[in-house]
């Protein structure tokens, strides 16, 4: 396969996968609480990623401003992003969260324009609003819960949804210096300091006795794919293509839930669907044709930039 082509096939399988912890989470929520299931996920990543990258030490001597982004990516990246994300889910709606959720390409695009990863252009812009609309048309915003009690919720997934969109850009020069696993290592790690005491905390108030076999089983999965997986295939495709790129990939996630739903709901896919689909890959398409911007080109041609 073309090492052009690599990192799209990568970026569809995050979505694939991230696609399948809210299934697999709705599994382990039946017996534990939001807290409890992300620090289990994110705790277990961190070792998992430790167990991979055994070479960790020489991060140990980063310049101290790279040590502090790390801290930021960490923060808001993986603990900030998944709290918010789970407690704004509880208190609001799949839907809400879902439509919520298409703000984060857009945000990417406006920080990575800042950074200057991204140049501005209508046919960018114009590929996120398509995919954008796309998702939008799938969701159908008359079935949006837009009660008071919703409010909060929602504020919590488009902070979540901003946080997100941060991390992609502010990321992306530690992953593409210091490499990809090593990074996203060392971001869990971190982020473990946080999370081991929460997830502490939070199971000695669960019933452990009671919780069964598939549902450990689920965990595991989602330690294992939607979060190793997904987050290092994430980070390897960061250092290939521009944030905005990486963002827009976010747009087939509600594809992939829609496209497991025959398989585990018994649901079927339906015209809504199909136009869906068209919209949201021709979205894509435009972000993504003719590969990486060129400010991500010129970093790619002059590699002796990034060294400052």
């Amino acid at each position: 396969m073309s090492s052009r082509f690599r990192p799209h096939v990568a970026l569809v399988l995050v979505q694939v996968l991230f696609g399948s912890w809210p299934i697999l989470g709705k599994v382990a929520l039946r017996s534990m609480s939001a807290s409890s299931l992300v620090s289990c996920r994110l705790t277990g990543a961190a070792v998992a990623f430790a167990l991979l990258q055994r070479r960790i030490t020489p991060l140990l001597r980063m310049p101290v401003k790279d040590i502090a982004l790390l801290t930021l990516c960490s923060m808001i990246g993986v603990v900030g992003n998944q709290f918010l994300y789970v407690k704004g889910l509880s208190l609001t709606t799949v839907i809400n969260t879902t439509l919520l959720s298409t703000t984060i390409p857009v945000y990417a695009l406006a920080v990575s324009i800042l950074f200057g990863y991204d140049r501005w252009s209508f046919k960018r812009l114009g590929g996120i609003v398509l995919s954008a609309l796309g998702v939008i048309y799938l969701i159908n915003p008359s079935r949006a819960d837009l009660a008071f009690h919703a409010t909060a919720g929602n504020l919590l997934i488009l902070t979540n949804s901003l946080l997100y969109a941060i991390y992609i850009v502010i990321s992306k020069d530690l992953f593409e210096r210091y490499g990809a696993l090593n990074v996203i290592t060392w971001i869990f790690l971190v982020g473990s300091v946080v999370t081991v005491p929460v997830g502490i905390y939070a199971l000695q108030q669960e019933n452990l006795a009671a919780i069964g076999i598939n549902v450990w089983a689920a965990i595991v999965f989602i330690i294992l794919f939607p979060t190793v997986g997904a987050y290092y295939l994430n980070a390897w495709a960061l250092t290939r293509v521009s944030p905005s790129t990486v963002a827009i990939y976010i747009y087939l996630q509600p594809l992939v839930a829609f496209g497991f739903a025959p398989l585990l709901l018994g649901e079927n896919w339906n015209s809504r669907t199909l136009v869906a689909a068209l919209l949201i890959f021709a979205g894509v398409a435009m972000v993504t044709i003719r590969g990486r911007s060129q400010a991500v080109r010129e970093i790619s041609e002059h590699p002796e930039a990034l060294a400052r």
